[in-house]
Formats: C-alpha cells, sequence, structure tokens
C-alpha cells in the first residue's frame, strides 16, 4: 500500500482561504525586529502567510492583519517593500 503524502495548508493574512504551503508567500518578523517576504519559507522568526497577489496584502493592510499576527506595530514601509517585491517576482 502506497502512503498518501499530506500537503501543508496554510491560511491567507488577506483573504482568509486555506491554501497549500506552497502557493503561498511567508512574511518573516525575524528575532531582530525585521519584517520581510520570505522567499524561501524557510527564514528564521514568526511567519505569516499571504497570497502571491497585491490585493491580498492591501486587504491586510487595511485591517491591520499582520500587525495582529506579528502583534506589533507593522510601519508603512515595509508595506511598501513587500508590495515592490511582489511585483517584481
Amino acid at each position: 500500500m502506497e502512503k498518501i503524502k499530506k500537503i501543508p495548508e496554510r491560511k491567507c493574512v488577506g483573504c482568509g482561504e486555506h491554501f497549500a504551503k506552497g502557493d503561498l508567500w511567508r512574511v518573516v518578523k525575524a528575532p531582530t525586529g525585521e519584517i520581510s517576504l520570505d522567499k524561501t519559507g524557510r527564514a528564521q522568526g514568526r511567519g505569516a502567510y499571504i497570497c502571491k497577489n497585491v490585493a491580498c496584502l492591501k486587504k491586510a493592510a487595511k485591517a491591520h492583519r499582520l500587525e495582529a499576527a506579528f502583534k506589533g506595530l507593522v510601519p508603512e514601509e515595509v508595506y511598501a517593500a513587500l508590495e515592490s517585491a511582489m511585483t517584481e517576482v
């Protein structure tokens, strides 16, 4: 009998829908406090997942969902940097 490999799912902080972990981007808050887009999915720190489109990022920014996920203030510069990183990929 062949084992079926389970695909991990994560919830998008923007739209709230569940997707396969590989279909989402991870936003990470490093132990130093720096918030960035983790393209590898393996960076050290607290992570939140978001869809690979700018609309979900804007929805998350408007509802302050990244602040809730990271339990702290997320500066506007971080949202701008995340948006530019998403559009260049």
